[in-house]
């Protein structure tokens, strides 16, 4: 199963951000804390080499935290980027990352640095402009491609954000790396059924969290078999079509909006490789 999201938005807005990257002097590079491999676009990749990057593993706060600072090691390898871990919901990491961007800056003078913020989409560009603005500037939301074309923030401190698009790339080939970003949102609904995304994440449940389930759920599972188990939950919750059949879509719509909201736990996708 290949995923195919690509909207003519997304095609118009990669162009328009190749164009303007030669006025841009910094990147800062969103990805989501659940998942930094998934949400690493192949073609923002491409396109912004020689350019200073700064890395914000956003959704810290609902990613694994005995995973956290394996990413933050992991990523240090890639020599022309700058890694945080933050949380857009709160300000904490305000000062690092405008620290960073003035430290990473080609100093102009008399002139704004321009940070260029990227990434996939819902992995939460909005929230960090917003927060590094102090105030609401953009619109967010959990739903995919909220944001539909460039801005630019003026922080007033030299320092000019330019807001872009979440884009994707035209295909993706690998059915995991797609289940991975349909789970946390970042592809509506409308590409991956949700009875496709939460067999998937009951499966990853299983595999690397199976006190997770016994925990939120209430139920003690033996099986390893994810569609037995979402029939299990399925009664559980009273998902029953009639004839005593289990509702598989409304149980998989419950399991993928708990896993979004982080009620099933602190849980991440991607885990990274050892050094």
């Amino acid at each position: 199963m290949s995923i195919q999201w690509y909207p003519g938005h997304m095609r118009k807005a990669t162009r328009e951000m190749t164009k303007i990257l030669s006025s841009v002097d910094v990147i800062l590079e969103v990805l989501d804390a659940r998942a930094p491999i998934s949400t690493s676009n192949p073609v923002i990749q491409e396109i912004t080499q020689g350019k200073p990057i700064i890395t914000l593993l956003n959704k810290s706060d609902l990613s694994d935290p005995s995973y956290n600072d394996q990413w933050i090691d992991y990523l240090k390898q890639d020599k022309q980027k700058q890694t945080l871990l933050i949380n857009a919901m709160t300000n904490e990491s305000y000062k690092k990352i405008i620290d960073l961007i003035s430290a990473l800056a080609r100093k102009k003078i008399g002139k704004n640095t321009l940070a260029m913020v990227l990434g996939i989409p819902n992995v939460g560009k909005s929230s960090i402009i917003n927060m590094l603005a102090g105030r609401k500037i953009t619109k967010t939301g959990n739903e995919p491609a909220i944001t539909k074309g460039q801005q630019k923030i003026n922080l007033r401190n030299s320092i000019m954000l330019l807001d872009t698009p979440g884009v994707l790339w035209p295909k993706i080939e690998d059915p995991e790396h797609g289940l991975k970003l349909a789970a946390i949102g970042s592809i509506r609904n409308t590409a991956v059924a949700y009875d496709q995304i939460a067999p998937y994440i009951i499966k990853s449940l299983l595999q690397k969290y199976p006190d997770t389930i016994k925990n939120r759920y209430k139920i003690n599972v033996s099986s390893s078999d994810e569609y037995e188990v979402l029939e299990i939950l399925a009664k559980k919750r009273g998902c029953i079509s009639r004839g005593g059949v289990p509702d598989f879509n409304k149980i998989s719509e419950i399991i993928v909006d708990e896993f979004r909201r982080s009620l099933i736990g602190r849980i991440s996708l991607d885990i990274p490789k050892r050094p």
